[in-house]
């Protein structure tokens, strides 16, 4: 002990918390016996009665715990009678701080008053580090970062894809109604809306059915850009661009860049379509569909876009139509492949469906190549060729969720006011020819198949 005073105070201490140290109490039973202590007024060694708290308590207990009777001693304070603390003392606590950023001013307190024996108020370092600029905000805070405006040199160049979570909408084959999900494409170069779908699930083969549409549509992409949703991440999605020659690329999570375009847009629909669409009433995903197909026809891509001054489709085709993808590339792109073992009875299974091989498979991992569109037909590869396709054991009774199945037909209601949505859909219908149109098989405007381009030649 440094003196008789500071002994007297640590032996006053113990007095306090012995019933506390005792080695047979169990955390709970040490609680409750701080509990009683910290109810009762104990006389000091200067003749004044005081209470202590339970944190009071606890630190003497880990004090003794940790250092013996030495631990219990007081730490003297360093501005302690002088209204001042050491400026070398504070000068440690600033490197303690720029040391390890995450050190609070008690921790920093704490390391001071063990290393030099000085106790420091823990309000004055606090206010000192903020004063030197190391508060803990400041040092682990990222700084501000500017975002750079960007945009691509050429149409097809890149694509933006994204998902829009839209209304409920009324299911066709059981009661209740699903949420929308809108999967877009958009041209960075143009600002184009490339292709857009209103799907009931968000998964890859939602994804894949629209990145399919706009790519027979509008052509081949040099990049796509996507985020990191489930739809976005799977192996088919890596497949489909490998073969076509795509460079696929995944946003940085939580960073926002590069995604501008794809939000204006994003608000863009919801102020201008979903808005319209909610207010006449949404049927069916079908009708949702057939009305957004127009309306991105009519109004979304004939706009003049604030920041190009021209409208979207306007210049996509300033270099007049693009080149049609290779059909044989594109059926083979959208396949899925996937691995399965053989089993004894000569089947394989896909999307819980039993399919039939060759006998001599049995045992042997094979490939399994198909459409998801389609799953009657799948070719069964190993070894590099196609062997046979699987034969399904009873198809009427085993049907996949992704194969389409027929939907009843819709009924018509009136809806109140003007229709505008009914008003771009004929439009759009005008303009394209009378009678039904299926938006995703028409060509876009000025597109020339290369049998065209042949037979002109």
């Amino acid at each position: 002990m440094a003196n008789d005073h500071e002994e007297l105070v640590a032996l006053f201490r113990y007095s306090v918390i012995s019933e506390a140290v005792a080695r047979h109490l169990s955390p709970t039973e040490r609680g409750l016996v701080v509990r009683a202590l910290a109810s009762r007024a104990w006389a000091s060694p200067e003749g004044e009665e005081h209470c202590y708290s339970r944190s009071t308590l606890d630190r003497w207990i880990a004090a003794y715990k940790r250092d013996g009777l030495a631990g219990l001693s007081p730490v003297r304070r360093a501005d302690k009678g002088t209204g001042r603390v050491s400026p070398e003392l504070m000068a440690e606590a600033v490197r303690l701080r720029r040391a390890v950023p995450t050190r609070s001013a008690a921790q920093i307190t704490d390391i001071i008053a063990r290393a030099h024996g000085v106790l420091l108020s823990e309000r004055t370092v606090r206010a000192h580090l903020a004063r030197s600029g190391v508060s803990r905000r400041e040092l682990t805070s990222e700084p501000a970062r500017a975002f750079g405006r960007f945009e691509a040199s050429r149409r097809n160049e890149i694509w933006i894809g994204d998902v829009l979570i839209g209304p409920f909408v009324p299911h066709p084959r059981r009661a209740g109604s699903r949420r929308a999900k809108l999967f877009l494409l958009v041209d960075d170069h143009s600002r184009l809306l490339v292709q857009g779908r209103w799907m009931e699930e968000e998964n890859t083969r939602a994804g894949q059915d629209v990145l399919r549409a706009a790519v027979c549509r509008r052509g081949v992409p040099e990049n796509l850009y996507l985020d990191n949703g489930a739809p976005y991440r799977s192996s088919q999605l890596a497949r489909t661009c490998a073969v076509l020659g795509v460079h696929l690329i995944h946003s940085k999570p939580y960073s926002p860049a590069g995604r501008g375009k794809q939000e204006r847009l994003n608000r863009y629909i919801r102020e201008r379509f979903l808005a319209e669409a909610e207010a006449a009433g949404i049927k069916s995903f079908e009708e949702l569909n057939d009305s957004f197909m127009a309306w991105a026809e009519q109004v979304a891509n004939t706009r003049v876009h604030a920041e190009t001054k021209t409208t979207p489709i306007a210049r996509f085709l300033v270099d007049g139509p693009p080149k049609r993808p290779d059909p044989t590339v594109v059926r083979e792109a959208f396949r899925w492949s996937v691995t399965r073992r053989v089993t004894k009875t000569a089947t394989v299974s896909l999307f819980a469906n039993r399919y039939g091989v060759e006998p001599f498979l049995i045992g042997r991992t094979v490939e399994l190549r198909f459409d998801p569109e389609d799953l009657t037909v799948i070719d069964v590869i190993f070894g590099g060729e196609v062997i046979c396709q699987a034969v399904p054991y009873s198809i009427g009774r085993h049907v996949h969720p992704a194969v389409p199945q027929a939907i009843p037909p819709r009924q018509e209601q009136d809806g109140p006011g003007i229709d505008y949505l009914g008003l771009v859909r004929l439009a759009e219908e005008q303009a394209q020819g009378s009678g039904q149109i299926a938006y995703r098989e028409v060509p876009l405007p000025g597109f020339v198949a290369e049998d065209s381009e042949s037979e002109a030649q």
